[in-house]
C-alpha cells in the first residue's frame, strides 16, 4: 500500500513555511525594530473616523419630461464645537468670524428665540420646534422656565464667559451661536451648520483666516427651472425636533435635508438619495494617512409627476387676470376678491393635471420671503386648491339630482311649477335667484336654468340624508388620495352640525343643502373629482400627483403609477346621463351658454353662486368637463367673493383652449433624460 505522506513532500512543505513566516518576521522587525520610532508616532498619532459622503436629491419633472427642479452645487459652513473651544479666546474667535460674515453679506443660522438687540424680548414668531429646544435648554441648566428674556442674556453672558467690554449687540450674537452649539450636545447630534449657503467668492476669503473650528462641505440645493405650482413642489429642510425620531428610525443622518412640504415631502422616499461612507485613518494635523473602507453614496430618484407645467401656469395666471378684472369692476368700498383656485383632473385615471392657487408665489425665493408672505393678509402660502373649503353652490345640484332619482321619488320626467319662492315653512322661505319664474320644470331643465325652488322641492321631499349619502359616493367631503396634505371639509347632515355647533337640524338646513349651501363645505380639488366622476359615468379615482419614478441616471423606470379607482357608483337605470344632459344644457343654452355656446368643443358644465349675507360678495364657482360626448378632463373653479359661477368661466375657458389647441414640442416626451423648456 502506498504511503499517503512521503518523506519529500513533508521536506517540501516545511520549507515554504519557512519561507513565509521569514518574510513575515523580516517585515515585522523592519516595522517595529529598525523603523520603530515611526511606526510609535503613528499609532499613536492617527485616528481613524468616518466621514459622510454627500449625495444629490432626485429631480422632478412634469408629465411631459419638462424639468421642475434639479440640484445646483453650493457651500455649507459648519462649525465644530470641541474645535472653537481649543482656541485661547472662543468668544473673540467667533467675533472675528461673525464680523467676516456680516462685512461680506452672509447669512448664519440662529434660531436662539430672543430678539438681537435689546432691550431683549422672546420673539413673538416663536416655532414649536424654538421652543422646545429653549425649554431643554433650560431643564439642562436647571433655568427657572419664567426667566425674562434680559435676565437670560445677563446668565449666558455669565456662562459662556463673554467679556464685560463686549457690546450687548455682540454678545447676543456670540450666545446665538454658543446656544446652537451647546444644544447639539444635549441631543447627541452632528456639527452646527453655520451657514446653508455661501457664496463662492466668500469662500476664499473666509478659508485664509485662521478659523480651525470652521470647515465647509460642498453639498447640492435645489434649483426650480419654473416659478409656478410652488404650494405644490414644496420645499426641503433640516430635519427639526418634530421629524427627529421619525427620521432617526429610517437611519437618516441628523443633518440630513429632507422634504418638508408638498412633492418634496410626498415622494422622500424616492427623491432622498443614500449617502455614502468613507473610512480612513486621519493624521494629527487632519490630512488622511489611508482610506480602509468606502460605501459609494446613492443619488436619488426622478420623480415624474402627472402634472402639465404648461397648464399649470395656463391656470395660475387665468386665476391672477380674472381676479384682477373682477376687482377692477368694483366700487372702492366693495369687498375684492383674495383668492381662488383651479383643478383639473384627468377623468379616465385620476391624475391630476393641474392644481393651481392664487395668491402664489416663486418657489426659488420661498426661503428669503417667507417672513414677509407669511404676514401678507391675501395668504399666498395657503394652497386653496387642496385645503379651502368652499360651499359649492349651485354645482352640487346633480348630486340633489341624483339623490332624487335613487330615491325613486322622482324619474328625469317629473316636473314641478317653478312659484320662485318656497313657501312651505313659514320661518324660511327661500327663493329662486331668478326674478322670474321658469315655468314647469323638470331636472334637466331645472339643472339648465338652475332653478333653486325646484332643488327646494326635491330637497324637501327626499330629506337631508339622502343628498349627504348621494354626496359621499361622488367624493364630496371626502378624501381623495391626494399625495400632498389636504382637508376633508364636510357633508351637511344632523349629525355634523350637532356634533359640530351642538344645534338641531332644521328644515331650512335640508334646502340649503339641497343647493349646495349651508354646512357642506368642500375642497376645490374634490370638486373636480366629483365633476370627473360624473363625466366618466361613475367611477371615482384616487386622485394622483405621481405618473413615474426612473433612476438617478434616467435608465431605468423604477416605479409607475397606476390609476386606482376609489369607488364605482352604482346607477344600474342610467341616472347620471340625464344629469350629463343637463350639463350639456348649461353650456348650449344655459347659464353658461355665452361663453360656450359656439366653442369649437362640445363642454357640459354647471355654474354656481354661493350665496352670501348682503355685507359679502358671493363666492363664484364653476364645474365642466370636455367633450361633453367623449370626456377626457375635468375643471373645477372656485374664485372667493368672485361674484358668480358665470363671473369666473373664463378660467375654465383658457385652460380648454390650451388643452385642445396646443400643439407645443413640449408635449414630445424624449425616451432618456430630461426635456428643459
Amino acid at each position: 500500500m502506498e504511503k499517503l505522506f512521503k518523506p519529500w513532500r513533508m521536506v517540501l512543505l516545511g520549507l515554504l513555511l519557512a519561507l513565509v513566516l521569514g518574510i513575515y518576521g523580516s517585515a515585522l522587525y523592519d516595522l517595529q525594530i529598525v523603523n520603530g520610532e515611526a511606526y510609535l508616532e503613528t499609532s499613536a498619532n492617527s485616528i481613524v473616523r468616518t466621514s459622510s459622503v454627500y449625495t444629490s436629491r432626485g429631480d422632478i419633472l412634469d408629465r411631459n419630461g419638462v424639468l421642475l427642479v434639479s440640484n445646483q452645487t453650493a457651500y455649507r459652513l459648519k462649525l465644530n464645537r470641541s474645535q472653537l473651544l481649543k482656541q485661547a479666546d472662543p468668544n473673540a474667535s467667533l467675533l472675528r468670524l461673525l464680523r467676516l460674515m456680516q462685512e461680506n453679506g452672509v447669512a448664519h443660522n440662529d434660531s436662539f428665540p430672543v430678539t438681537e438687540s435689546g432691550p431683549f424680548a422672546y420673539v413673538s414668531s416663536m416655532s414649536s420646534t424654538q421652543r422646545s429646544r429653549l425649554d431643554r435648554y433650560f431643564e439642562f441648566f436647571d433655568l427657572d422656565p419664567d426667566i425674562s428674556a434680559s435676565d437670560l442674556i445677563v446668565w449666558m453672558k455669565n456662562h459662556y464667559g463673554i467679556d464685560y467690554t463686549t457690546s450687548l449687540m455682540d454678545a447676543r450674537q456670540i450666545i446665538g451661536v454658543r446656544y446652537e452649539l451647546e444644544f447639539r450636545v444635549f441631543i447627541n447630534t452632528a456639527d452646527y451648520i453655520f451657514a446653508d449657503t455661501a457664496d463662492v467668492s466668500f469662500l476664499p476669503i473666509v478659508l485664509e483666516q485662521d478659523f480651525p473650528f470652521l470647515s465647509v462641505e460642498t453639498i447640492t440645493t435645489r434649483q426650480y427651472h419654473t416659478a409656478s405650482a410652488a404650494h405644490l413642489l414644496g420645499y426641503v429642510g433640516s430635519i427639526d425636533a418634530n421629524d427627529l425620531e421619525t427620521y432617526k428610525a429610517l437611519g437618516y443622518p441628523l443633518d440630513d435635508t429632507v422634504g418638508k412640504e408638498g412633492v418634496e415631502f410626498a415622494f422622500e422616499q424616492y427623491l432622498h438619495g443614500v449617502r455614502g461612507k468613507v473610512t480612513a485613518t486621519v493624521n494629527a494635523e487632519g490630512s488622511v494617512t489611508n482610506i480602509l473602507k468606502q460605501e459609494p453614496a446613492q443619488p436619488g430618484c426622478n420623480v415624474y409627476l402627472t402634472l402639465d407645467i404648461r397648464m399649470q401656469e395656463v391656470g395660475e395666471n387665468a386665476l391672477a387676470s380674472t381676479i384682477a378684472a373682477i376687482n377692477a369692476e368694483r366700487a372702492e368700498d366693495e369687498e375684492k376678491s383674495t383668492g381662488g383656485a383651479v383643478v383639473v383632473v384627468d377623468v379616465h385615471s385620476g391624475e391630476v393635471l393641474t392644481a393651481a392657487s392664487y395668491p402664489t408665489y416663486d418657489p426659488a425665493v420661498f426661503r428669503s420671503a417667507y417672513t414677509q408672505l407669511a404676514a401678507d393678509p391675501t395668504q399666498p402660502l395657503f394652497n386653496r386648491a387642496t385645503q379651502g373649503t368652499y360651499n359649492p353652490g349651485s354645482t352640487f345640484k346633480m348630486v340633489t339630482g341624483f339623490a332624487g332619482l335613487s330615491s325613486g321619488k322622482i324619474t328625469q320626467f317629473s316636473d314641478v311649477e317653478d312659484l320662485h319662492t318656497f313657501t312651505k315653512y313659514p320661518d324660511f322661505q327661500p327663493s329662486c335667484w331668478s326674478r322670474t319664474s321658469h315655468g314647469r320644470v323638470n331636472l334637466v331643465n331645472a339643472l339648465k336654468y338652475s332653478c333653486n325652488y325646484y332643488f327646494f322641492w326635491l330637497g324637501d321631499m327626499i330629506g337631508a340624508d339622502a343628498i349627504a349619502g348621494a354626496a359621499r359616493q361622488f367624493g364630496l367631503g371626502q378624501p381623495t388620495g391626494i399625495e400632498v396634505p389636504e382637508r376633508t371639509g364636510s357633508v351637511a347632515t344632523p349629525e355634523f352640525k350637532r356634533e359640530a355647533l351642538d344645534e338641531g337640524w332644521w328644515a331650512a338646513d335640508t334646502l340649503l343643502s339641497s343647493i349646495g349651501q349651508g354646512h357642506n363645505y368642500f375642497t376645490p380639488i374634490q370638486i373636480a373629482n366629483y365633476a370627473a366622476t360624473l363625466a366618466n359615468g361613475g367611477t371615482r379615482y384616487e386622485l394622483t400627483l405621481l405618473d413615474r419614478v426612473k433612476s438617478a441616471d434616467y435608465t431605468q423606470t423604477v416605479f409607475v403609477n397606476t390609476p386606482s379607482v376609489a369607488e364605482v357608483i352604482d346607477d344600474p337605470n342610467s341616472y347620471i346621463p340625464v344629469l350629463q344632459e343637463g350639463m350639456r344644457l348649461v353650456a348650449s343654452s344655459g347659464t353658461a351658454s355665452s361663453m360656450f355656446r359656439n366653442y369649437p368643443v362640445r363642454v357640459a358644465c354647471k355654474t354656481g353662486t354661493v350665496q352670501s349675507d348682503t355685507a359679502r360678495m358671493n363666492t363664484g364657482v364653476f364645474v365642466c368637463y370636455a367633450p361633453a360626448d367623449n370626456p377626457e378632463i375635468a375643471i373645477a373653479v372656485v374664485v372667493e367673493a368672485g361674484g358668480s359661477g358665470s363671473a369666473i368661466m373664463s378660467v375654465a375657458k383658457e385652460i380648454l383652449d390650451y388643452y385642445f389647441t396646443d400643439t407645443s414640442e413640449s408635449l414630445l416626451v424624449p425616451e432618456e433624460g430630461t426635456l428643459v423648456r
